[in-house]
């Protein structure tokens, strides 16, 4: 009779374990859906251009509506999964996505689509900081949960690059219309499936009240500093305009910082940043956020704009990026399960900023095996071996109760980094093709030799963006990071491996 019920209780533990690991695809699908749309649009635009009558100004709107919402709600929203429920969050953000995505397909004018587009940042920004919550309270902190974070990691890297290739086929053989409605079939499937494979969980709070003037200032703050970034790139930095909005959006974030001090439940509790760790994994990943979203628009705009390849071209020729950040996430993880995250993150900052030099190097006529080849290579290896430490640093230490709230946050620095930094190295770029035509006799704004120049001095920007990144992670990320934290019945914090 034992046996038997030795054997059932087996059987259930192995059930249990299965379903995790296929929840986890779940999550990925979804996350991979996220990141996949912050690219795909990019090739699309000028085919939205002619289709729905967009004036110049007014087409970037198409990426900016939901970088706005997306960056400005990703904190909010991972607190709310906390306080609301993850499976719940989860779910409600996935549909918001879909439908939002059928919406952008069916668009009929440039109010509309931007509306929409707006409506998918949203629900993106409830669906991913409670899937990366739920990744972390489904599996044990150290080598478990790091080949989960590396599975991750393979997603939201590849996304970008997979993005651009998937555009490029779809811009292509179909009508920029099918960017959107790809995502509807598998956000049907995940939804369907998720209450099978996911369960539900929330936060035990000592306060159920929620912090609604903390999350009415960061939200506001942080949507005004996207938009701020969008601005600073049409009408320059130093204009009345963009120091107004940077100056809103510093005082929105300060008074948010005043309020989260003296609240009983905070939004974002302080006491988080006393994980030296999950700081500087933030840290890192607000200046690899700048690097990389940077890295990827200035390459697609090389590749078309200087090399002439076609959208479709130009996304095949991301496949070899995108390879070498799959196939090296799963090295990653495994590198940080022996060696730490200080040695992988740093070294892949490195290679980072080393293929960012080789980007910088790149010719007027250049040839994609000889140049462009090897530098991909190096890139995505370089970036396998960031996000994957990034994100398990940005989760180590962190309780059960804030799992959802640190999701938000390591999402969040890595977008605003890339908001800031597509504004820094547009304006970069902008700036030294301009003053290399000034210099340069028969030189054009749109001539190679010009674009490839202001190229270059963005690319060696980048570069040492990346290298500081380096620098960041060799000195503040613990060679041992902490425990998570619980509370005890009396309130202080402790180890969860000494409450137990």
């Amino acid at each position: 009779m034992s046996s038997e019920i030795v054997a059932q209780v087996s059987a259930e533990a192995q059930e249990t374990d299965n379903r995790r690991w296929f929840g986890l695809a779940v999550i990925v699908a979804a996350q991979f859906m996220v990141v996949l749309d912050i690219a795909i649009v990019n090739v699309a635009l000028p085919s939205i251009k002619t289709d729905l009558h967009f004036s110049q100004e007014s087409l970037q709107w198409v990426i900016t509506a939901y970088s706005i919402f997306f960056g400005g709600v990703l904190l909010l929203g991972g607190r709310l999964a906390d306080v609301l429920g993850r499976r719940r969050l989860f779910m409600a953000g996935l549909a918001l996505f879909t439908v939002s995505s059928l919406l952008d397909g069916l668009a009929w004018s440039e109010g509309s689509l931007i509306a929409f587009r707006s409506l998918q940042g949203l629900g993106a920004a409830l669906l991913s900081p409670a899937a990366l919550s739920i990744l972390t309270t489904t599996f044990r902190e150290g080598r478990e949960r790091n080949l989960a974070l590396g599975i991750w990691g393979a997603a939201s890297g590849s996304g970008g690059a997979a993005g651009v290739l998937l555009g490029g086929a779809l811009t292509s053989s179909l009508s920029w219309s099918w960017i959107f409605f790809i995502n509807i079939p598998v956000g049907i499937l995940v939804l369907a499936i998720t209450p099978w494979l996911l369960r539900e969980s929330r936060a035990d709070l000592a306060h159920r009240t929620f912090d609604f003037a903390g999350a009415a200032s960061i939200t506001a703050g942080l949507m005004v500093l996207v938009y701020a970034m969008t601005r600073a790139t049409e009408h320059g930095w130093l204009t009345a305009e963009t120091l107004g909005l940077l100056a809103a959006s510093a005082a929105l974030v300060g008074a948010f910082v005043a309020i989260e001090f003296r609240s009983k439940a905070p939004l974002l509790p302080m006491r988080i940043f006393r994980l030296r760790t999950l700081t500087a994994s933030n840290i890192t990943g607000l200046l690899m956020g700048g690097a990389v979203f940077s890295q990827f628009f200035l390459l697609t705009l090389y590749m078309q704009q200087v090399l002439h390849y076609s959208a479709l071209k130009t996304g095949v020729a991301y496949i070899a990026l995108t390879l070498a950040i799959i196939s090296f996430s799963a090295v990653s993880q495994m590198l940080v399960t022996r060696i730490g995250i200080r040695r992988v993150l740093t070294t892949g900052l490195l290679l980072s900023a080393a293929a960012l030099v080789l980007y910088a190097r790149l010719p007027v006529h250049g040839s994609y095996f000889s140049d462009l080849f090897p530098a991909f290579l190096i890139s995505g290896v370089g970036l396998a071996l960031a996000f994957v430490p990034i994100s398990i640093g940005g989760l180590t230490g962190v309780r059960q109760a804030d799992a959802g709230i640190a999701s938000g946050l390591i999402n969040t620095t890595q977008q605003i980094g890339g908001a800031i930094g597509v504004a820094a190295a547009t304006t970069i770029a902008t700036t030294f093709t301009t003053r290399y035509v000034d210099v340069h006799t028969g030189a054009t704004p749109l001539g190679g030799a010009a674009l490839t120049h202001g190229f270059a001095i963005a690319f060696y920007v980048l570069a040492a963006v990346a290298a500081l990144g380096a620098v960041a992670a060799a000195v503040l990320v613990e060679s041992n990071p902490a425990v998570p934290e619980v509370e005890t019945v009396d309130g202080e914090l402790v180890p969860a491996e000494l409450a137990a």
